[in-house]
């Protein structure tokens, strides 16, 4: 694939023009990885990028390995076991540039709904400071290489990362910048809100995009996510075929191997001599370097060895950047929670896209694929575990063993047909007419004795059901009795979301 030709998903790596005509920052060159460098040179103010007006207050804050692409859910697994003296903490935490983001996100912000933990975690593509090597001519400022959602379970039983392709087309609302003045709303591609005012800007279009709370955010930049890896000491991955790109700098073999470094950061940016080319693609395999990271840190010794949790804490740390609500009291209290979570309960997922219709070079979020991704992280709840081990319960039919005949008791017409097209899109075999029946002050579902399981299976979707049992019932399915009331489908829960890359997964695959 040549330099100049079109990228396959439609991607290509510059920023494009928004709605008000300037004309945006471009998203970063692969330096030595291989992108195709924008030919526009413009860029954010510099107190905007994350590599420029560092703020110079450090707060004494603890952060986890989280980099660009990269699972900040097993630094904070590392935090939980390497223990150590208050000065240690210190020591890790002054590595850390924190940032005051209440005032820039205001008020108009989506609720917080329960003790889950969700954390913006940003790689920047910065050229300052130890990142210069990579500098390309006309171009300065920063723009978000990469944006991921963390989510992390109330009970810290499970965590969810969710990719977001930076070149998106999406709406950007107005932003405060850090130094004062405000950025317009406008139409543009996701990561020109980095560039135009900051982390926070890139925060609040997602928190309005997708409608989850976000707690806080993390940056790290080039420089830092090389040293992470190699305090690791290197990550494994797996090609197809050699790689030889001296444009990107990147050489290796074909195979499982371990990459430190250059090569390190090389293989997660690399576009062009890995792969179909496309940043979907790239996106894929930055999902299954995180795995590989969270395997490796919770099977090795950086787990249970004070001196080599300590070495990748310090080297996780330097050149990040967080919110100042981000300190050190919360990062033990998470980290405490964190601490029986194992690398299979952890999963990587992309935000569903399709192509944008106005430029095939870009690509936008499919609405109806994402909602329930974006609701079941948004209400994720707070389940107690259970005090003791209980007896396996048999499982339950899935939808697709499940016959339901909807039943009109009163309910709003425009409801019961809602309700009816969302249980066939959720896999349940539905009726195609509803019955009908006398108007009635309560919403059950009906079974008999050989339908219990699926009444059971159907419960769970539709809470505010009654369960009842009824001779009359279908023998071979349930009714679901919509009353005056109306009814409620519970959301997608977080262990329904299907896919992604899960650590432990064969690399070569």
């Amino acid at each position: 694939m040549s330099e100049n030709e079109p990228r396959r998903d439609g991607v290509e790596d510059d920023a494009g023009t928004p709605a008000d005509g300037r004309v945006a920052p471009a998203p970063a060159t692969e330096r030595a990885t291989g992108e195709s460098a924008p030919e526009d040179g413009s860029a954010a103010p510099a107190e905007d990028g994350a590599g420029a007006g560092r703020s110079k207050r450090k707060v004494r804050t603890r952060k986890q390995k989280i980099l660009r692409r990269t699972a900040l859910g097993a630094a904070v697994l590392l935090l939980a076991t390497g223990a150590g003296a208050a000065g240690l903490y210190y020591d890790i935490m002054g590595g850390i540039d924190q940032k005051d983001a209440k005032a820039q996100l205001g008020t108009d912000r989506p609720k917080k709904l329960n003790k889950s933990l969700n954390i913006l975690l940003l790689g920047s593509d910065s050229r300052a400071g130890d990142n210069a090597r990579y500098a390309v001519p006309g171009m300065s400022g920063a723009r978000s290489d990469t944006a991921i959602l963390l989510h992390l379970s109330p009970n810290r039983d499970q965590a969810v990362g969710v990719s977001f392709p930076r070149d998106s087309m999406v709406q950007i609302p107005s932003c405060r910048k850090e130094k004062g003045g405000t950025v317009p709303a406008q139409f543009g591609m996701l990561n020109a809100a980095f560039a135009y005012a900051g982390p926070t800007c890139t925060w609040k279009t997602l928190e309005s995009l997708t409608g989850i709370h976000i707690d806080h955010f993390v940056q790290i930049d080039f420089a830092g996510f090389k040293r992470m890896v190699d305090a690791l000491d290197g990550v494994e991955v797996c090609v197809e075929k050699p790689v030889n790109d001296p444009r990107a700098e990147l050489y290796l073999k074909a195979g499982k191997q371990t990459v430190k470094g250059d090569d390190a950061l090389g293989y997660v940016r690399a576009r062009y001599s890995l792969g179909n080319g496309s940043d979907l693609e790239r996106i894929e395999r930055q999902q299954k370097f995180m795995a590989s990271v969270v395997d490796k840190a919770t099977s090795s010794e950086i787990l249970t060895d004070p001196g080599k949790t300590y070495k990748f804490l310090k080297a996780a740390t330097k050149s990040m950047t967080t919110d100042d609500e981000l300190d050190l009291a919360a990062m033990r209290r998470l980290a405490e929670g964190l601490r029986g979570m194992s690398a299979g309960q952890v999963r990587f997922v992309t935000v569903p896209v399709e192509r944008y219709a106005p430029d095939p070079n870009r690509v936008q979020w499919n609405k109806a694929a994402a909602r329930p991704l974006f609701e079941a992280i948004k209400h994720d709840n707070d389940l107690p575990a259970p005090a003791r081990p209980t007896k396996p319960q048999p499982a339950l039919p899935s939808p697709a063993k499940v016959r339901v005949t909807v039943v009109d008791a009163g309910a709003d017409d425009k409801l019961v047909k809602r309700i009816t097209d969302q249980l066939k899109r959720r896999g349940f075999k539905v009726a195609k007419k509803a019955e009908k029946a006398p108007a009635g002050t309560e919403s059950r579902i009906t079974y008999a004795p050989a339908t219990e399981a699926q009444a059971s299976a159907l419960a769970r979707i539709v809470p505010n059901a009654q369960l009842t049992a009824d001779a009359n019932a279908p023998k071979d399915g349930v009714r679901l009795i919509i009353g005056k009331p109306g009814v409620r489908l519970a959301p997608a829960t977080i262990k329904n979301i299907n896919g992604g890359v899960k650590p432990g997964q064969n690399l070569c695959k």
